[in-house]
């Protein structure tokens, strides 16, 4: 394998032609792109925040997951702060003009000093954006002090629901900020407030499904490659969904098995439309869910037919010990991009408050391979520099000369929180 180098970040040679063609193409067409983005905000307005994990193969750039509740600010470029923070002011404010008194809410686990990083991070960017914030946990009445890696404390105050509202102290926020995934269910504590929640706290993982997204931006993908005039593959993944799996008790597997064969039809039809030389693989996962758990590679359907103990163990359960009943088979999307000197795997993710891309970092793995979840232990995390458009497109540039390299992880990762912005939308419906 042919290896360029662009800094620390690497390609592989065959795969960076079909890539820099589609990124010349979203280059010259800035203004269009920029247009239909904006139309549809104003149709679908989007979540106050979100992430977006991309995988590049050269050949496809397509996200696999999208979290409406985001760890990781503190792994973000901090030359970009204070774009940043312009950023989230602008979204919490689009959404809640009035908004001076915040109370974020963050995950119930206190071990990970890294995740109380990402918190000390966000109230950071929210406090120099000009809001007033506090920190509460759910169900728990006690004020925390926790002393971060870095030596820095952070206060989690109690909090208290009177009536319909929440309360830290006398202190009576004017929204809720979740950074809570609500894996576990929506808390009494947050039924029927008068508060607003952002984002809603029915779209956290114990309702919301990954390919319930994922239909939602199979549609969004379909329109912007209609007017780019592109095939929706190449930004898009194949996917299919079993609603009853127990894999301890190996129930639904014949879904299971049945749905991998169809996708794996798919996407050798798709491989050999584009010449790529390449084993489909596929990717069966939990439906809902963060942190990288219940995730396996499947380069047959062989494997699928003869997982041993370990295995659907492993794909049992998910965060806070919730059992695996519903999977997403999603059409593995090869990454050729590595970092460092060891040129270890990496993946983009890519970060957004509102509408706009503030950044991200690369996850980096030494010891995963081109086809295998980096979202485990051992991961490490680069930051990555890019600003949300690049000056003065036109037909003959260079994607590599232009002063945003990552325009096009930008655009797909912008499609990804439109997607998710029709998801709240339709939730909002009901």
């Amino acid at each position: 394998m042919v290896i360029t180098s662009h800094g620390a970040l690497t390609l592989n040679t065959a795969s960076k032609e079909q890539l820099h063609a589609l990124e010349r193409h979203f280059l010259t067409q800035q203004k269009r792109i920029e247009d239909w983005f904006a139309a549809e905000w104003k149709l679908t307005p989007p979540p106050v925040y979100g992430s977006v994990d991309l995988r590049n193969a050269g050949f496809k750039l397509a996200p696999i997951d999208m979290n409406l509740f985001p760890a990781g600010f503190n792994n973000l470029n901090p030359d970009f702060l204070d774009y940043t923070i312009t950023a989230a002011r602008e979204s919490i404010h689009t959404i809640l003009p009035a908004a001076k008194k915040i109370l974020v809410i963050p995950e119930n686990h206190t071990r990970n000093l890294r995740y109380w990083a990402n918190i000390q991070t966000l109230k950071n960017i929210l406090e120099a954006a000009g809001f007033e914030i506090h920190l509460g946990l759910l169900n728990d009445d006690e004020t925390k002090e926790i002393t971060l890696e870095s030596g820095e404390k952070i206060i989690i105050e109690s909090l208290q629901r009177k009536d319909s509202k929440l309360f830290i102290g006398q202190t009576e926020p004017d929204l809720i900020l979740l950074n809570n995934d609500l894996s576990d269910g929506i808390p009494d504590i947050l039924q029927h407030l008068k508060q607003p929640i952002l984002p809603p706290a029915e779209l956290g993982w114990s309702q919301r499904l990954k390919s319930g997204h994922f239909e939602y931006y199979a549609l969004v993908a379909a329109e912007f490659a209609e007017l780019m005039k592109f095939d929706p593959w190449l930004i898009s993944p194949l996917f299919r969904h079993c609603g009853e799996v127990d894999f301890m008790q190996q129930a639904g597997m014949e879904c299971l098995v049945a749905n991998a064969e169809i996708l794996f039809a798919e996407i050798e039809k798709k491989y050999r439309e584009y010449n790529i030389p390449l084993q489909p693989f596929l990717i069966v996962k939990a439906d809902a869910g963060t942190y990288g758990m219940a995730v396996m590679t499947v380069r047959s359907i062989e494997e699928l037919k003869s997982m041993n103990r370990k295995q659907r163990t492993r794909m049992s359960k998910t965060k806070g010990n919730q059992p695996v009943q519903r999977v997403i088979i999603q059409e593995g999307v090869y990454t050729f991009e590595t970092f460092g000197e060891e040129q270890a795997v990496a993946e983009p993710v890519v970060y957004l408050w509102g509408s706009r891309v503030v950044g991200g970092f690369y996850r980096v793995h030494k010891d995963r391979s081109v086809d295998e979840n980096l979202n485990s232990p051992g991961m490490e995390f680069q930051p990555l520099a890019f600003a949300e458009t690049c000056t003065s497109p036109r037909e003959e540039l260079d994607p590599d000369a232009c002063p945003n390299r990552f325009y096009a992880y930008g655009i797909v990762a912008k499609l990804s929180m439109l997607a998710a912005a029709r998801e709240m939308k339709e939730y909002e419906k009901k």
